[in-house]
């Protein structure tokens, strides 16, 4: 399956510099970069040739894309052009939102299209935030609140120009949007591709976190938009194996009944019937990802499950969880928790 990693961020946030600095390593040699108005990216320096009516082929090898139709047209595109021998195998899609775009419908058009899903596999969530002007952004845009909310990893750009204080409050408050993102300062990143693949091996350390609170409480001196309160995020945690039946029942229920308010679910479940390896579970909105097994755990074997989105009932979720397993509530309560940053792990240096 080819690996897919969006890349996010409002207008002027530095999605473009990012991309740009990505596409210059050699991680993306075998890859696409979906782009929605090709004249928005500078990438001039780096074209050979054109490759196709929306296609140019770039000097690392990779392809660059406009999006002249839907995107899940463009992905089928990529397919089929990679099937009758038009362009070469790919590895990975790169694709950049629009600056307005919440991008739930994005990671939908990828992990809910019953054909794509089987060709396409959701990798990560990159979300760029203007350390300058990302409070005012927070504060006055719900979409920026939501490219937040749904990222996997926050690049912070811009941090030489902001404050020391304005830098911490503005962490502070993506903290409260999104507990479990990893928070990069893309100053400090020698290389970008590092923001590439391995979301989910990072998603295990999920299951090796100490256990502190059940979701992330909003710290009183930490200043909140009128957006941010809308987003809330939990974790769901479960110490012995499901069976697949129990845990698809579950999620079908989860999705029909909340799944209107979900921005994202995302998580590893330890299944009964293959417990030597955590299997991903994505969906966004109502639309589930088919799941696929990792190659092993690299901790503690456990189920964790985490939801993000607005108006989510916790509660009700938790409620039927554990009605599906058989867990009293308090039990299961208790064993919910995150850390600050679960997902930094020791393989991905920031």
């Amino acid at each position: 399956m080819i690996a897919v990693t969006i890349l996010t961020g409002f207008l002027g946030a530095g999605k473009t510099t990012l991309l740009n600095r990505l596409l210059k390593s050699p991680a993306l040699a075998d890859a696409a970069v979906i782009v929605n108005e090709f004249g928005d990216v500078g990438v001039d320096n780096l074209i050979v040739e054109a490759s196709g009516d929306k296609m140019i082929e770039l000097a690392g090898g990779c392809l660059c894309c406009t999006m002249g139709a839907e995107l899940s047209e463009t992905l089928a595109e990529l397919v089929d052009r990679m099937h009758t021998g038009k362009i070469k195998t790919l590895s990975r899609v790169v694709i950049e939102t629009t600056g307005l775009a919440d991008p739930a419908p994005v990671i939908r058009a990828v992990i809910g299209h019953p054909v794509l899903a089987q060709a396409y596999r959701l990798d990560g969530v990159v979300t760029v935030v203007d350390a300058v002007n990302g409070m005012k952004t927070l504060d006055e845009n719900a979409e920026s609140v939501a490219q937040a909310a749904v990222a996997d990893r926050i690049v912070l750009a811009k941090t030489d120009l902001a404050s020391p204080e304005g830098g911490a409050a503005l962490g502070a408050r993506l903290r409260t949007i999104n507990p479990v993102a990893a928070i990069a300062d893309a100053a400090g990143l020698a290389d970008p591709a590092l923001l590439l693949g391995g979301d989910f091996d990072a998603l295990e350390a999920l299951a090796r976190a100490p256990h502190d609170h059940a979701h992330h409480d909003h710290d009183d001196h930490c200043h909140h938009g009128p957006h941010d309160e809308a987003v809330k995020s939990f974790v769901i945690v479960h110490d012995r194996p499901i069976d697949r039946l129990t845990l698809g029942l579950f999620l079908d229920l989860a999705l029909s009944a909340h799944g209107g308010g979900l921005l994202r679910l995302k998580g590893l479940a330890w299944v009964a019937e293959d417990q030597a390896r955590p299997v991903v579970v994505q969906a966004v909105r109502r639309a589930l990802s088919p799941p696929y097994a990792l190659r092993g755990w690299t901790g503690t074997p456990s189920t964790r499950l985490v939801f993000i989105g607005r108006q989510l009932d916790e509660r009700a979720i938790r409620a039927a969880f554990a009605a599906f397993v058989n867990r009293p509530m308090a039990d299961m309560a208790d064993r919910a928790a995150l850390t600050d940053n679960p997902l930094a792990v020791p393989g991905v240096r920031f």
